[in-house]
């Protein structure tokens, strides 16, 4: 470990208050994950001792706790708004246009890929009527067009009028293409009309996906199948050396920022319920290596800015957190489910 590393990580540990060193070594391996050796440490204090950054404070025997100067209060703070800059210019902090943030996503490897299982999955054929139920902007509806051919029919549904208007403008040229605005709680579609059905990242959601998929297989002919891909958020692990932040952060997602943040993991149940036979069960799971590639998928910063202002993180801990994130190699991941059923007779 380089020298400056070592003095810095000091100084972040004594932020709270007087530390002897066993203490100070603790405290550096919940925020780094590994311990500095007891020459590199020593080595650290009296280097900061010298620059009067620190300094000992009276104690028992050989421990002396070691506080910060105002001189080394002001350094962390200096390097503090540095990380915070730092951290501005990788994280987005406002939120993204709801249609721009879907274009983007579809945009991406992770996206191509659970699509196309789900494509696969859903085995359109010519001639066929599809639906795609929360259609948005219509990022899905050339392919489910393309699927069917000229020949089929494709039906597009979704609750918002923008979306619906986009979907619409997108699609134009595909005279085999119509776009609905409804509640997918209750569809604008006659028993029996589907053959083939799909919901894509529309039931996390949804304010209540079993009358969704009931829905679903009121429409669906007798052996028209439905594909649904889910993500189940709370599969979402973040590498960071203190495991308990990551921890509360995936669980204020998955219980705060999504409405179902377990749906992934409960389609094959809500399926069999509907009264449709599940026919397999495929997670996708995506990787992050790169934190900005990361970010816009998973806003990194804004929700841990709603977790610290819901009580669910502590400020500083989550400063150490984004300034981890943004520095250090970063891995993330996440898993989503594609449920494939079927409308028995």
């Amino acid at each position: 470990m380089r020298t400056n590393d070592a003095q810095m990580l000091v100084l972040c540990a004594l932020t709270d208050g007087p530390l002897h060193g066993y203490a100070i070594n603790a405290a550096i391996e919940r925020v780094s994950g590994h311990r500095l050796g007891p020459g590199s440490l020593y080595g650290a204090l009296a280097r900061l001792e010298a620059k009067q950054l620190v300094k000992s404070l009276e104690g028992k025997g050989r421990q002396r706790p070691v506080c910060l100067t105002p001189a080394g209060r002001e350094l962390l703070e200096r390097e503090a708004h540095s990380m915070a800059r730092l951290s501005g210019r990788i994280f987005e902090s406002a939120v993204p246009d709801e249609i721009s943030f879907l274009d983007r996503l579809a945009a991406t490897d992770l996206a191509r890929s659970y699509k196309s299982v789900m494509l696969d999955a859903l085995d359109a054929q010519p001639g066929q009527t599809a639906l795609d139920l929360g259609c948005g902007p219509g990022t899905d509806l050339s392919a489910l067009a393309k699927a069917v051919s000229p020949s089929g029919r494709v039906i597009g549904v979704d609750s918002r009028r923008e979306m619906v208007a986009q979907a619409r403008r997108r699609t134009e040229d595909l005279p085999s293409v119509e776009v609905q605005l409804g509640d997918i709680h209750t569809l604008p579609l006659e028993d029996g009309s589907i053959d083939r059905a799909r919901t894509d990242r529309m039931l996390q959601h949804a304010a209540d996906p079993a009358q969704a998929l009931v829905e679903a297989r009121r429409v669906l002919r007798p052996g028209g199948r439905l594909v649904m891909g889910e993500p189940d958020w709370d599969s979402l692990t973040i590498d960071y050396p203190d495991i308990e932040v990551a921890r509360a952060y995936t669980r204020y997602v998955t219980d705060n920022v999504v409405r179902n943040g377990v749906i992934g993991r409960q389609l094959a149940r809500l399926a069999l319920d509907a009264g449709l036979a599940v026919l397999a069960v495929v997670p996708v799971t995506s990787v992050f290596r790169d934190v900005q590639a990361a970010d816009q998928v998973l806003g990194l910063q804004r929700n841990t800015d709603r977790a610290v202002s819901a009580g669910a993180l502590p400020a500083r801990a989550s400063q150490r957190w984004l300034d981890h994130l943004a520095t250090g190699p970063f891995f993330a991941a996440v898993t989503l489910y594609v449920v494939a059923a079927e409308a028995t007779s």
